[in-house]
């Protein structure tokens, strides 16, 4: 009796060590995760999709993508499931799986894209590229494999069903006529500032008109560029990439366009300190004409004969700049010379009249008419009336006539060059 009390506790001993073997291993074996819970949820509307990702950090992100690639395996067993079947059913089962097997893959197309995005916001905030890549070939090599196991009958089912979606064809159509239209009352709107800036430009005292265009076209622009950001933040585009790349790209433009980039200072320089404007007669970098139009980079100058000359300004800015119609009033000067025999007094006195009497000179300053110089063939006089600008030419043209036809008239010569010769003659045999 007493022998089988003892194998009895030996044998609930060894069942209670047992249990307890049983459930230390138990415990010891690593248990099989579950898959990660995404932070959104997959009917999320793609407006908020956006939203939802900007505060999330590089490793939430990191987190997500392994919760949304779990939610595309899962939905791309289910699409293969579904093709299996439907490769052995026929007849109303086969249009019944066919049917069935559309949403499955819009679901799988649009999870797709979800991974998409949250890859690009995860790179965006620093993630590792080799990190993301294995992403980015799972997405591309469900893709491939869905075109090409698709039937002929399924794609054109299944693209028939993206052109009538909410997401598809008509939809797209009609945002890109929406963008369409917006875009075209943003260019209105830009029209119309820099409409206003023209004529608030146009109230500023002492302000060339080359500035005047230049801050127009820029407000107009900036105001494009403005409007567009926030058009297209509008429509859910993440533009923090946009203008990632464009700051990128803006140091490797201005190092590949040093030259193009001095011409702009150039032009600037010309714009704010005006040293000429826009239909000024001016002498540049070797060349005289009239301005007719500045731009960031060259300046475009008319000569009298009209030809168009493109100069860079660089070049104008480095170099002496005369302009000639700058000022509003201008000095002639013009130099009468008369013969030694005549009369210097009568001569100076007819030059008086002539300036005097003419209508476009003006009274101040007071012109000056003085012996100027005893040349080698002339007594030469300077006369020098004060006229505007624009009359420059008719007053130089007038007087030289007028002065001519009185000195004729007075019996006053205008001599040209000449010189007096004297011989001496040397009898032969003795020294010159």
């Amino acid at each position: 009796m007493k022998n089988i009390i003892a194998c009895g506790w030996i044998a609930a001993l060894l069942s209670i060590s047992a249990a307890a073997g049983n459930a230390w291993a138990a415990e010891s074996q690593p248990a099989s995760k579950a898959p990660p819970v995404p932070i959104i949820a997959p009917d999320t509307p793609d407006d908020q999709v956006a939203l939802r990702l900007s505060p999330l950090t590089r490793e939430d992100l990191a987190q997500e993508a392994k919760a949304w690639l779990a939610l595309l395996k899962a939905k791309t067993q289910e699409v293969v499931d579904m093709k299996l079947a439907l490769q052995n059913a026929k007849g109303a089962e086969a249009e019944r799986l066919t049917e069935a097997l559309l949403p499955l893959t819009a679901q799988r197309r649009e999870r797709s894209s979800r991974l998409s995005n949250i890859l690009d916001e995860w790179q965006l905030k620093g993630g590792d590229p080799k990190e993301i890549e294995p992403y980015r070939q799972y997405i591309k090599a469900v893709y491939a494999e869905q075109i090409k196991a698709s039937r002929l009958t399924t794609m054109w089912t299944q693209i028939v069903e993206w052109v009538f979606s909410e997401q598809g064809g008509f939809a797209f159509l009609m945002k890109v006529i929406v963008l369409a239209i917006v875009f075209a009352v943003l260019w209105a709107v830009a029209k119309i500032v820099s409409a206003v800036t023209s004529k608030a430009m146009k109230r500023v005292p002492n302000i060339s008109i080359l500035l005047k265009n230049f801050v127009t076209v820029v407000v107009f622009w900036i105001t494009v560029s403005i409007g567009l950001l926030i058009v297209l933040s509008a429509f859910g585009v993440n533009i923090s990439g946009l203008l990632a790349l464009v700051g990128g790209a803006s140091f490797i433009i201005a190092f590949a366009l040093q030259s193009t980039l001095s011409n702009f200072a150039a032009g600037l320089m010309i714009m704010i300190y005006k040293p000429f404007d826009v239909g000024n007669y001016v002498t540049v970098a070797g060349v005289a004409g009239t301005v007719k139009a500045v731009s960031l980079v060259s300046t475009t100058v008319t000569t009298p004969d009209n030809q168009v000359i493109v100069i860079p300004n660089s070049n104008i800015w480095g170099s002496v700049i005369t302009n000639v119609t700058g000022s509003d009033t201008r000095r002639v000067d013009l130099v009468f010379g008369i013969g030694y025999q005549d009369d210097a007094q009568a001569a100076q006195r007819i030059m008086e009249e002539v300036v005097a009497q003419h209508e476009l000179v003006l009274k101040e300053p007071a012109p000056v008419v003085r012996l100027h110089e005893l040349g080698e063939s002339s007594v030469n006089f300077v006369c020098r009336p004060w006229t505007k600008t624009s009359d420059y030419w008719a007053v130089y043209w007038d007087i030289t006539r007028r002065v001519k036809e009185r000195f004729d008239a007075g019996g006053i010569s205008i001599p040209f060059p000449q010189r007096d010769v004297h011989l001496y003659t040397v009898e032969s045999g003795k020294p010159a």
